[in-house]
């Protein structure tokens, strides 16, 4: 009879509920180049490193994260498998895989529905218990390869899923508002989604920052409604 007790007494705690599942999708197509993409991961990196993204994420009592980049129909390649968010030594881990990660590919178009359709999987392959699943798309271009974002959204699992968009404005006459319309009409999706725009890659670290602090935020105000 007392096998069972003590097994219990000395038994691991159980894992704190996951309540925010994030997954991060950086554009590497080609319309980045070097010095871009160089910007786009240390500026996440920043972003993670950041004092106020620090403290909302502890606040939270952590946030699970995956990053991933993409760019053609099947080129999808990590850059960071899931982590737990909750402390400094975690947050810097993940800050480090991001800025060490050497890009993949720098020669293929940019397949948003394949993008979202490999989040889709990430999410259901670890976040199933995670009270809330958002995945982040950032990038400066609409579709051009492959099958459409709301292909994916037929073909891949999305129930409960928030997608939110980080669009860089191009200078390019007009790419870069195309880029905001075609976000806000194809991309974005479910509760409480919304578009962060950088003015530029330069601007990549901030709009990252304001979108991770206000991703954290609208967590914690479900959770209070």
């Amino acid at each position: 009879l007392l096998a069972p007790i003590l097994a219990l007494a000395f038994a691991p705690p159980a894992a704190a509920q996951c309540r925010l599942a994030l997954v991060l999708a950086l554009d590497v197509s080609a319309s980045v180049d070097d010095r871009e993409y160089g910007l786009l991961t240390s500026g996440t990196a920043n972003a993670l490193r950041s004092d106020e993204v620090r403290a909302a994420l502890k606040s939270l009592g952590g946030v699970d994260v995956a990053v991933f980049e993409w760019s053609g129909r099947f080129q999808q390649h990590g850059i960071a498998p899931w982590m737990r968010l909750d402390n400094d030594a975690a947050i810097n881990d993940m800050a480090g895989r991001i800025e060490r990660h050497p890009r993949t590919t720098s020669e293929y178009p940019t397949a948003l529905g394949a993008a979202l359709g490999h989040a889709s999987t990430l999410l259901r392959s670890s976040a199933q218990g995670c009270a809330r699943k958002v995945i982040d798309v950032a990038g400066d271009g609409e579709n051009n390869h492959g099958f459409e974002p709301r292909h994916a959204y037929n073909a891949f699992d999305f129930q409960g899923v928030t997608v939110n968009g980080l669009v860089v404005a191009s200078d390019e006459a007009g790419k870069g508002i195309a880029a905001i319309d075609y976000y806000t009409q194809e991309v974005i999706r479910g509760p409480e989604a919304f578009l962060e725009i950088a003015a530029s890659y330069d601007d990549f670290e901030e709009a990252m920052k304001r979108k991770l602090l206000r991703e954290i935020g609208v967590m914690s105000l479900v959770e209070r409604n």
